[in-house]
């Protein structure tokens, strides 16, 4: 291996009779974004604390390269509360360089205060100064771990492209499988107390994960069906496809239609379900509600808000930090009260609220009798049970870490045991807020797959495109100070719907489907029915409808372009020289490809 940053041999580590690994060997070198893969308590933090040189090594050797400058985000970071935020971040440098970066960084993160003590922040805001600090010190080795959490979207997609770029080298653990998949090019999975290596993306180890469970035969059924059916869905993104939709004025209304219609086939399945729940859940009723703050405007939170729930849908509720996301969930739970208007929930509506802070579990309990104490089995529908042992198998939990005490479990395994008690409860209608957090991968599938057939209704609050994406059906976007945006399809729609508008149609709000309709109608009325809008409306000109035809020839020649590349470089049968040269012209024809589509899509406003 070419530069080796990091060269790892015979690493072993046990806690008394427990072993997490035993002999793994790897390698990192230089430029590699390098993630690590493995489920809850098998020691993936253990080991980047040990790499750091925090945790003890029992046996092997850990090698940097002499001149490298690392740089480590832990899970836990710990501060002075009595140090402002930009000393914390800025510790050794000077001066100029302190308020330059410090403000650049801390900004894109959302953290505004300088001079703020670190004292009063919150611990989500703590997590992001430490990020921060840690990306200014400018190391040649950045090795973070859960970098994602307490970002919100916007965070994260700032931090994707911020560590693609450049030549740092990373390694990095992480549940964002998004995340993984758009920075690293290598994967490492820790499994079964030994480490894989996999050269590609998430995607690749993917396929490449199913086809070692398949050659090996050593994994259970439902676990390579698990993997196998998620690779599957990744190959359906539009990422993963030849070019994008190409969005027209009615693809709001027909991504509606879409999202309507999977809600009307998951009714008619899960009508014959036995968890009941009758066809009136909750109705918001003009809701408003903001927050005073000293000196400063309330910061508020919604207005005038109105939205009608319907029978086994399936909502993600999305926004930056602070906009107001969890207050909503809290209002509709009768933890906040609104400051006007009212929420009116059915009579047969039972939550399962799954919060951020947690539950509080006795250390002193053994895992199965913190599940036993609510319920000794659950009824899953259509004559399926499972007992609270097998609830607990079912996520994950062997049958010797049920008989373990909860002061032995990880950070993620209590999460995971505290998911456990919420969906013990048997509720008809599960509120999740932030449900990903510190839950592994494999957990995080078990969990999809679950909610997929959950024959109930469930919100979820999560900034987890990736796991977004595959459970809801529609969105409502918080985008602050009161508006909500309500979206017919899951995030990557909502991402690629906002790349295809033009700006100023972008920006604008869409607070309720009510509105929407209003909005829809009356333009309708104005135009006499017509889609141009009215007579007004500047019309095409010659020169502009040969550019549009000329347009839709030279998108269908580049997506064609790029589909022959994409085809070639997966054949494997292309030589160093061909994948070289198609590498290469890979880049420009996405650049020429989407900006010809924008274009396409301006033209297209004046038909």
């Amino acid at each position: 291996m070419a530069n080796p940053v990091l060269d790892v041999q015979n690493l072993t580590k046990s806690f008394g009779e427990r072993v997490l690994f035993h002999n793994i060997s790897f390698s990192i070198a230089e430029g590699q974004h390098v993630g690590l893969i493995a489920q809850n308590g098998t020691g993936k933090s253990t080991l980047l604390s040990m790499l750091m040189g925090i945790e003890g090594v029992d046996t092997g050797t850990i090698i940097y390269r002499n001149d490298i400058k690392t740089g480590f985000l832990c899970q836990t970071p710990e501060f002075d509360p009595e140090k402002s935020v930009l000393e914390t971040c800025t510790a050794g440098q000077t001066e100029h360089e302190q308020h330059l970066n410090a403000k650049q960084i801390l900004t894109k993160l959302k953290i505004r205060d300088l001079d703020q003590p670190m004292g009063q922040l919150s611990g989500g805001q703590q997590k992001r100064v430490a990020l921060a600090a840690v990306l200014m010190t400018e190391p040649d080795f950045l090795v973070l771990d859960e970098p994602t959490n307490h970002l919100d979207l916007e965070m994260i997609e700032w931090l994707e492209g911020f560590l693609s770029r450049g030549n740092k080298t990373i390694l990095m653990v992480t549940h964002d499988r998004f995340f993984l998949d758009r920075v690293c090019s290598v994967i490492l999975e820790l499994d079964d107390r030994t480490i894989y290596t996999y050269r590609g993306n998430y995607s690749y180890y993917l396929e490449k994960r199913q086809e070692r469970i398949d050659n090996q035969r050593a994994e259970i059924q439902r676990a390579n069906n698990l993997y196998r059916r998620e690779l599957e869905w990744m190959r359906r993104q539009p990422q993963a496809r030849g070019h994008k939709a190409r969005y027209r004025e009615e693809a709001f209304y027909e991504l509606e239609a879409i999202a309507k219609r999977r809600m009307e086939e998951r009714q008619i399945r899960l009508k014959a379900s036995t968890v009941y729940i009758g066809s009136k859940i909750f109705e918001c009723q003009y809701i408003s509600k903001s927050w005073k703050r000293e000196g400063k405007e309330p910061l508020v939170i919604l207005k005038d808000f109105y939205y009608n729930f319907t029978r086994f849908e399936k909502m993600g509720i999305v926004g930056s930090n602070g906009a107001g996301k969890s207050t909503f969930i809290k209002m509709l739970l009768g933890m906040e009260k609104p400051d006007e208007g009212r929420f009116d929930i059915g009579e047969t509506v039972r939550f399962g609220y799954f919060s951020q802070e947690g539950l509080k579990f006795r250390e002193d309990q053994k895992v199965i009798d913190v599940i036993r104490e609510i319920a000794d089995y659950i009824d899953l529908g259509q004559g399926r049970h499972l007992t609270a042992s097998q609830f607990l198998q079912h996520f994950l939990f062997t049958p010797e870490q049920q008989y373990n005490y909860v002061y032995k479990l990880s950070g993620g395994e209590k999460r995971k045991l505290y998911l456990c008690t919420v969906l013990m409860k048997n509720p008809n209608f599960l509120v999740l807020d932030e449900p990903t957090n510190d839950l592994d991968i494999k957990t995080l599938q078990v969990l999809e797959e679950y909610l997929q057939d959950f024959p109930g209704c469930v919100i979820v609050v999560s900034h987890d495109r990736y796991f977004t994406d595959r459970i809801v059906d529609h969105l409502l976007v918080f985008h602050g100070n009161g508006e909500v945006q309500d979206f017919p399809g899951n995030y990557t729609q909502y991402r690629e719907y906002q790349k295809l508008l033009p700006k100023a149609s972008a920006s604008s709000k869409s607070v309720t489907r009510a509105e929407q309709t209003d909005q829809k109608q009356a333009s309708q009325k104005q135009s006499g029915g017509r889609r141009d809008g009215g007579e007004n409306k500047r019309r095409m000109s010659f020169k502009e409808k040969r550019e549009f035809e000329q347009l839709n020839k030279d998108i269908e020649r580049l997506a064609k372009e790029k589909s022959d590349i994409e085809s070639a470089l997966s054949s494997g049968s292309a030589s160093v020289e061909e994948i070289t040269e198609m590498s290469k012209r890979l880049p420009v024809v996405n650049e020429e490809l989407d900006e010809k589509e924008l274009r396409w899509l301006e033209l297209s406003e004046l038909l």
